[in-house]
């Protein structure tokens, strides 16, 4: 079954709204992304990483009780980070990702882009410091920015962005929260050891707004865009899928029509 989304449509006026993982879709594949937003044709949705989603939980619990006690946590003292959990009434709907988030009206392309966050700390100085949850388990914990995804890299620097056009003050530095399981252990045990550790990363915004210009116009198009690369090198894997699948079922139709 298909998964129809929300098209973009060229006549239309009204604002068009894109999440943060839309822009990353983009930046992955001008042709999956083509297909999403403009055709509604969403790509197959993965496995949901339930797991995650509890350390997600667990962290912002964690850290929301230094927020209301304006606290550093443990973990900041640790990495000498002069800061506490920020602490607004819009939290919570700037962490939902599904329907709200942080969000900006881009006037110059009538896009409406939102993004939904894990956590920002605040310096004594005001200044606003994006943070992101991760979890993994891996034999070596990531501890640079050397180790992080391009995709992550990328996902701390809309956050930065869209709070900067929200009037605030934002450190070009954010910081991911990792939770590394063990596996190391004699035994389960019923319980999940994880080591957690702090990575930095120094953000750069300057490719946002070329994207979207992009985006907008690739979308105006009614030209099929050209085909993304795959995680590993190569043409997306999405994309490929469908091109073979897509000859092999005509074939088949052809075949029975004679």
């Amino acid at each position: 079954m298909a998964w129809k989304s929300k098209t973009f449509d060229p006549t239309s006026t009204e604002p068009f709204t894109i999440s943060r993982s839309k822009i990353d879709l983009y930046s992955e594949c001008k042709r999956c992304s083509y297909l999403d937003l403009r055709l509604g044709v969403k790509r197959p949705s993965g496995p949901s990483f339930t797991l995650n989603n509890a350390v997600d939980e667990l962290f912002k619990k964690e850290f929301d009780a230094h927020r209301a006690d304006k606290t550093a946590h443990p973990l900041m003292t640790k990495y000498g980070i002069d800061a506490v959990p920020f602490n607004d009434d819009r939290l919570t709907e700037w962490r939902d990702a599904l329907k709200r988030g942080v969000k900006t009206h881009h006037e110059e392309t009538n896009l409406i882009v939102r993004g939904g966050i894990d956590d920002v700390w605040v310096a004594p100085s005001g200044e606003l410091i994006v943070v992101d949850y991760k979890a993994t388990s891996k034999k070596e914990a990531p501890t640079t920015d050397a180790d992080l995804y391009p995709s992550y890299k990328k996902q701390i620097e809309v956050y930065q962005w869209l709070f900067r056009r929200n009037g605030f003050q934002v450190s070009p530095t954010g910081y991911f929260v990792y939770a590394n399981g063990r596996s190391d252990e004699k035994a389960f045990d019923a319980k999940l050891e994880f080591d957690i550790n702090l990575v930095s990363y120094t953000g750069d915004d300057s490719w946002i707004e070329p994207t979207l210009h992009d985006l907008k116009a690739t979308m105006m198009s009614d030209e099929i865009p050209e085909v993304g690369l795959a995680f590993g090198g190569g043409p997306c894997d999405f994309c490929t899928y469908r091109e073979e699948a897509g000859k092999i079922l005509l074939a088949i139709h052809k075949a029975k029509k004679k």
